[in-house]
C-alpha cells in the first residue's frame, strides 16, 4: 500500500495550475465526453464488461448529469479517489456497483464491475466469482443475496481483507496518470 500511496502523493504533488494545463491540453473545450474519455484509455478492442465500467465510472463522475465532466468534477472526482476519506471511497464504490440505480448491489452487479477491471488491468487473479464470493460471505450477513449501502459500507469496515481488496481493486491511479499526463501508448508526439 505504500507505493499505492507514493503514486498518489506524486499526482497530487502538482499544484492546480499545472492540473488545469493538462486538461485543457487532452480536452481543449473544458469538457471530456466519454468518446473522449475511452480514447484517452485507448478502450479500442476491450470487452463490452470492460467498456461498461469506463461508462459507469464516467456517470459517477458527471456529478450534474450533463454527459460531460468539466474541470470541477475532475477535480473533486480526482480528489475523492486520491485524499478522500473511506465512507467517502465506499459510497463511490457502492455507486459504482450498483448499476441499475435501485440502491443495492447483487452479487451480478459486482461481478460485473470486478470482470471489466480485470479485463483492463489484465490481472484475473483472484478469479472474480472469489472475489465477489468472498465479500458476499462476510459482509451479507441477511444472505439476501444483495447489499445495501449500510452493509456494504459497515461490512467492509469491519473487515480489513475486504477493504485492501477494494482498495487494489479499485486502484483508478493508471487511469488518472493517463488523463492527467495524457498518456497514449500508440502515439509518438514529434518536437
Amino acid at each position: 500500500m505504500g507505493a499505492y500511496e507514493s503514486n498518489l502523493d506524486d499526482i497530487l504533488a502538482e499544484d492546480m495550475h499545472h492540473w488545469y494545463n493538462k486538461f485543457m491540453k487532452e480536452s481543449p473545450s473544458g469538457l471530456i465526453t466519454l468518446f473522449e474519455l475511452k480514447t484517452m484509455l485507448e478502450m479500442q478492442g476491450m470487452t463490452e464488461e470492460a467498456s461498461s465500467y469506463v461508462d459507469q465510472v464516467f456517470f459517477t463522475f458527471d456529478m450534474d448529469g450533463d454527459g460531460y465532466i468539466d474541470f470541477v468534477e475532475y477535480i473533486a472526482a480526482v480528489s475523492l479517489m486520491l485524499k478522500g476519506e473511506i465512507n467517502q471511497k465506499l459510497k463511490w464504490y457502492f455507486k459504482l456497483f450498483d448499476q441499475d440505480g435501485n440502491g443495492k448491489i447483487d452479487q451480478d452487479e459486482m461481478g460485473t464491475i470486478f470482470k471489466a477491471i480485470q479485463d483492463i488491468t489484465r490481472c484475473y487473479d483472484p478469479p472474480t466469482e472469489e472475489i465477489v464470493s468472498l465479500i458476499y460471505e462476510k459482509v451479507d450477513i441477511n444472505n439476501e443475496g444483495e447489499l445495501t449501502l449500510e452493509e456494504f459500507i459497515e461490512g467492509a469496515r469491519d473487515h480489513q481483507d475486504i477493504m485492501e481488496m477494494l482498495g487494489k481493486m479499485m486502484d483508478l491511479t493508471n487511469v488518472l496518470k493517463i488523463i492527467v499526463n495524457g498518456q497514449k501508448k500508440q502515439v509518438v508526439v514529434k518536437e
